[in-house]
């Protein structure tokens, strides 16, 4: 027969207070306020967790460390991104975190599971970056298909990637590559970062805004707007079919991503000449940036200003990414210089010339566009140059010409392919065409705004 001791309460002997006290079918275990510890190497079953960590407070992360399940961590980036391992998985281990000093949006944390395990069902062994200023997460471990899953009340729940993670403008995909395209002013979020360096530089195409055409208040021709500036980067691991302008791999051209944001900026096109008092050369085209790339606005188009600063009575066309065509009434009057400021590959090219034929009705240069020049306008009466062609990239999926330089005034003169404007048409939007010039007090076409684009692999 098995030996048995019968107790209802267990008391010390220093003050008779109660260690173990039935009462009911509750029993309990010691007093208010007292601690009870497993003896070193015990274990424990059946009393299960409620869900919750145990913070610690005492002891703020600073640097890479390992995770123990049942626990919470304030993890302190100011000084620098680190990494969080997670422990072991185990079916309802359970781990948080907090951002301590709000840090994580310039120095992200990275949760990096044990071994091949997965995290909200991404790939085996896959990370994720904690990019988001005051974020807290909290994960608990189901199984080997899931992994560990975000449990937080919160909206991350991102699976483990080895790719760029980012958002930002009209988000498209191609294959394994996701586009950014932006058509204003906005932001290029990254929350995470590549697994693979390489995969850190972003293909990229910057397209400033094209300029607009001048216009002539008698009988001679203004000129058109040269496109704007033509910016494009093509890494390798992204496939597509660039331009000839692709910048790979000189390292002033390229752009390398780490998670934070990347403010992007979309110039506008160039106003339109008009013939309000006296005819007027065309308006530059805005700027476009990104990642400290800068694409330059395209020149606006010559008219006919006496009086005005610029050389040639006005005439000449501005520089800028593509220069703006010669405004007609001189001879061989100069079009805008392109190119400028200069970058390698060229971001442009120059503005046509004026005619040298007989006074009245010289004709004007064509605006310069990305990979060709303005034509020089011809001698008969209305014979303007074209606009020079842009340049062609599937960078968005699908072979799209940009930054076409605008017409000289009619007749004659056509825009460049890419956007440009026909004499007295405005150049496209979103392509950075130059605006087409115009004659006999007429409104020249005004220039196509600008566009950046971004892409990379995703998966």
């Amino acid at each position: 027969m098995t030996s048995k001791i019968k107790v209802d309460n267990i008391n010390k002997v220093s003050d008779d207070s109660n260690i173990i006290n039935k009462c009911g079918t509750t029993i309990t275990l010691g007093a208010s306020g007292d601690s009870i510890a497993l003896a070193s190497g015990a274990s424990q079953t059946g009393f299960g967790r409620t869900g919750t960590v145990d913070w610690q407070t005492g002891s703020i992360k600073t640097a890479t460390f390992t995770a123990e399940n049942g626990k919470g961590y304030f993890c302190n980036t100011t000084a620098g991104g680190f990494e969080l391992d997670l422990p072991a998985g185990s079916a309802g281990a359970i781990v948080s975190l907090q951002d301590y000093a709000n840090t994580f949006d310039s120095n992200p944390l990275t949760v990096d599971p044990n071994g091949s395990e997965k995290i909200n069902g991404g790939s085996a062994g896959d990370i994720i970056s904690l990019g988001t200023k005051g974020q807290g997460l909290t994960l608990v471990y189901i199984d080997s298909t899931i992994g560990w899953r975000s449990v937080q009340d919160n909206d991350f729940a991102t699976a483990g990637s080895a790719f760029i993670i980012a958002t930002g403008g009209t988000v498209t995909t191609c294959g394994d590559c996701k586009i950014h395209t932006f058509t204003g002013p906005g932001t290029f979020s990254v929350s995470a970062g590549a697994a693979c360096a390489a995969q850190n530089i972003v293909s990229h195409l910057i397209v400033a805004g094209g300029g607009g055409g001048g216009t002539v208040a008698g009988n001679d021709n203004g000129g058109g707007g040269g496109a704007g500036g033509y910016r494009e980067v093509k890494n390798p691991v992204n496939p597509f079919t660039a331009s000839p302008l692709d910048g790979y791999p000189s390292a002033p051209n390229r752009v390398t991503v780490t998670a934070t944001s990347f403010p992007i900026q979309v110039g506008g096109g160039g106003t339109a000449g008009t013939t309000s008092g006296c005819s007027q050369r065309g308006g530059d085209g805005g700027n476009s940036t990104f990642g400290g790339i800068t694409a330059a606005g395209g020149g606006g188009g010559g008219g006919v200003q006496p009086g005005s600063p610029f050389p040639n009575g006005g005439r000449g066309g501005s520089p800028g990414g593509s220069g703006g065509g010669s405004g007609g009434g001189g001879l061989n009057i100069t079009g805008g210089v392109g190119n400028t400021p200069p970058t390698t590959p060229a971001q442009g090219s120059n503005g046509g010339l004026s005619s040298g034929g007989p006074s009245p009705d010289k004709g004007a240069g064509g605006g310069g566009g990305a990979t060709a020049a303005g034509t020089q306008g011809g001698a008969p009466t209305c014979s303007s140059g074209n606009g020079g062609a842009g340049a062609t990239s599937s960078i968005n999926g699908t072979p799209t010409a940009r930054a076409g330089g605008g017409g000289g005034a009619p007749t004659g003169g056509t825009g460049g392919a890419g956007g440009g404007g026909n004499g007295g048409q405005n150049g496209t939007d979103n392509l950075g065409g130059g605006g087409g010039g115009n004659r006999c007090s007429a409104t020249a076409g005004g220039g196509g705004s600008g566009v950046v684009i971004i892409r990379y692999k995703f998966q």
